[in-house]
Parts: C-alpha cells; sequence; structure tokens
C-alpha cells in the first residue's frame, strides 16, 4: 500500500508541475526566511557578546553620574570623579586585581601633512591589561612615562592608518595633539568597535600628561577595574558604590553623582536585547511558513474538486476511506518536505551572503533548522489533514454524478 501510495503522489503532484511547484516555493521561501532571519539574529548576538567581553575581562566601569538642571535629568561633563576617589577605592575596596584612571578628550591631530580628529585617552600601565589591549608595534605606556608625565603616544590601528597609512610603521616619529608634540612608542592590534568605550580610532597617552599638556583637568573622566574573581563582580560593585556614596555626603543613592557599570550586568542585558530581537525576526519571518501552509491547503482543496469524479470511482470500487485519507495527506506532506529541504538549503545560502556581502554577521544553528523543518512538517499536516478528511468523506453517488 505504502509503494502504490508513494506512486500515486508522484503521479498527482507531476501532474501540474506549475501549481506544484509555486506551492513548494511558498514553503521554501518560509523556511528559508526562518533559518535567515534567526542566523542574523544569533549572529549579532554573538557578535554584540565577543565585542562587550573584548573590551576587558571582570571589569567595572565608573564614570560620572547625573545631575539635574531645571527638573531634566543629564549625564553630561560631570567632574564628579577624582584621582583621590580612585585611591580611596584601590585603598578600601577588597578583590581588586587592577584599577586606571582615564582623562579623555577630543583634538586635532596632526602628521607629516596629513590630520585626523580623534580621542586621546590619558590614562596609566594598568589600563593596558583592564582592556585586554595587545600590541602590534612598540610598547605600552609604561610606569616610568607616567611618572614623568612623558609626551609619548600609543596609537590605535585605525588612527595610524589615517595619519601615516595602512600598516606603516610610525615608531619614533612625532605627532601634535592640540599643537603638543608626542613621540610615538607603539601601536596597538585591532580589536574592533565594542558599541561602548572607545574603537580602534584612539590615541594614547599618559594620564598626567593628558592633564597637564591637554585637558588641565583636576578630575578623571572614568575609572576603569578589573575583578580578582568574577563571582566578587557584585560585591565590589556594592562596595563602590557605598564608598563613593561616603566620600561624596551623598544619602540617596538614587541621587548619586556618578555611575557604576557591571561588564556583566552589560552583557546579561545586550543578550536579552538581542535574544528579543532574534524571536521578533523568527516570527516575522514564520509568517511567511504560514502563508505557505494556506497555499498548500488552497492546492488541495483545488485538486480534490478537480477529482471529485475520481474519488467517487475509487469509493465506488471498494476502496476504503482510511487510503483516500491517506493519498491527499501524503500529497501535502511531499510538498511540505520537498519545500522544506530545499528551503533550508535557500537559508543557509542566504545567510552566508549576508555574512559575505554585508557587515552583519550570521550564526547558523543546528535548533533554528529543525525548528524550520518542524514547524514546516506540522503545517503540512494540519493545512493537509482538511482536505484529505473532505475527499474521504465525499459520497460515492453524488461524487460519480459530479460536473
Amino acid at each position: 500500500m505504502l509503494r502504490d501510495l508513494l506512486k500515486e503522489t508522484i503521479w498527482s503532484l507531476s501532474a501540474n508541475k506549475v501549481r506544484s511547484g509555486l506551492t513548494i516555493l511558498g514553503i521554501i521561501i518560509g523556511v528559508g526566511s526562518v533559518i535567515a532571519m534567526v542566523a542574523i539574529g544569533q549572529g549579532s548576538q554573538a557578535s554584540i557578546s565577543e565585542k562587550i567581553e573584548s573590551i576587558g575581562s571582570n571589569l567595572i566601569m565608573i564614570q560620572p553620574g547625573s545631575q539635574r538642571s531645571g527638573g531634566v535629568r543629564t549625564f553630561s561633563s560631570m567632574k564628579t570623579l577624582t584621582e583621590e576617589d580612585m585611591d580611596a577605592i584601590k585603598r578600601d575596596v577588597s578583590n581588586i586585581a587592577a584599577i586606571a584612571p582615564v582623562d579623555s578628550g577630543r583634538y586635532q591631530i596632526t602628521a607629516k601633512g596629513t590630520n585626523t580628529n580623534t580621542q586621546t585617552v590619558g590614562t596609566t600601565p594598568e589600563y593596558a591589561s583592564i582592556k585586554n589591549i595587545e600590541m602590534n608595534l612598540g610598547t605600552f605606556i609604561s610606569e616610568y612615562h607616567s611618572k614623568i608625565a612623558a609626551k609619548v603616544a600609543v596609537l590605535g590601528p585605525d588612527t595610524r592608518d589615517d595619519l601615516f597609512g595602512e600598516d606603516a610603521d610610525p615608531l619614533g616619529q612625532t605627532i601634535r595633539v592640540n599643537g603638543v608634540e608626542f613621540k610615538i612608542i607603539g601601536v596597538t592590534k585591532a580589536k574592533g568597535s565594542s558599541g561602548m568605550g572607545i574603537s580602534d580610532d584612539v590615541v594614547y597617552i599618559p594620564f598626567y600628561a593628558s592633564q597637564h599638556y591637554l585637558t588641565g583637568n583636576d578630575y578623571v573622566s572614568s575609572i576603569n577595574i578589573t575583578v580578582s574573581n568574577q563571582d566578587e563582580m557584585t560585591s565590589v560593585q556594592e562596595q563602590i558604590t557605598e564608598l563613593l556614596l561616603k566620600r561624596h555626603g551623598i544619602t540617596d543613592s538614587s541621587s548619586a553623582d556618578f555611575r557604576v557599570m557591571n561588564q556583566a550586568d552589560i552583557l546579561e542585558t545586550a543578550s536579552s536585547i538581542t535574544g528579543t530581537l532574534t524571536l521578533l525576526l523568527a516570527c516575522i519571518a514564520g509568517i511567511s511558513l504560514l502563508v505557505g501552509g494556506i497555499g498548500i491547503m488552497n492546492m488541495m482543496l483545488t485538486t480534490v474538486t478537480e477529482r471529485t469524479r475520481e474519488i467517487g470511482l475509487r469509493k465506488a470500487v471498494g476502496i476504503k476511506k482510511l487510503y483516500i485519507n491517506l493519498q491527499f495527506l501524503a500529497e501535502a506532506i511531499m510538498l511540505t518536505f520537498l519545500g522544506g529541504f530545499i528551503g533550508i538549503v535557500f537559508g543557509w545560502i542566504v545567510s552566508l551572503l549576508v555574512s559575505q556581502f554585508s557587515t552583519l554577521t550570521t550564526k547558523i544553528s543546528i535548533s533554528s533548522i529543525f525548528l524550520a523543518f518542524g514547524v514546516s512538517a506540522i503545517i503540512g499536516i494540519v493545512f493537509g489533514f482538511y482536505p484529505a478528511r473532505r475527499a474521504a468523506n465525499l459520497s460515492p453517488m453524488e461524487a460519480l454524478r459530479y460536473e
């Protein structure tokens, strides 16, 4: 019976090649869209997580907080963090592996007839280990450079390319930052933009050199901390918050003039957002899969109508109701499975093309393939059941009289 059922299914679908092809196309687009959209969502999630993790391990960042101006809360250019705050944190807070201040600004930088406008980061040697900065050429800022406020600079790869050309070796040459000369001692390896913090377009200089020669600040732009153990992240964050509230004379934490950001919390929030985005994309793509299922039902209902006399003849010669039911259900399932297999290949190819020819990152998962194919199989069974049942329930006499 199964062999006969398969032969009749293939014969029936082959008899209407164009209609069958268009129905299969609907399933292909649906399955392919689900796989491609989920791949884009999961790829974006993995990319964002990787970039956040690349800015440092067990990282806590302290930045100037908010202030109220005319009832509006703002976060701009506050001067609430000092070097003394950093020293107090280093002295009184436990489980801190490294701590580094930042004195940042944005300046016009020139070198050998070229120029660029970029961010400068005045900091200490610990900053490199905190932010996972690796050197491509030369060395990072040393303790000696930091103590004497040496006029030395470490370039990010993008800044190096803008000023000296791609992959050039600028060691020993000088640049002018806001008119002040700095000698280049190193070039960092590329990390890419993390979506937070700085990118590869940056110039690192000693902290005191930045304050003395460029900004003139007596406060710090931010404080970066590495916690010795990931399990202590929350505890350290609470200790820092409590210490700074006490130092700044603030009793209500909601009025704090600083912000303490935990890298783990940032990563969890970003993952939650991208996960929601992935689900939304999959649901949008799933609509096309549903439309493909409706196309299967429409085709099968049309087929049942066209073959009414044939169904009546089969029932008149003794073909069982179950066989007729299985025959039409098998046609719907075969349409779905063919579309599902081709849709998997289509979605895979689309995902690879998106990754190859755009800035989006895609990540194809086996789970999304099984999900898309499983849903398409269920759709084939569900949307094929009604036409099959209708065909099986036709009265032989009425079917034979059908014109």
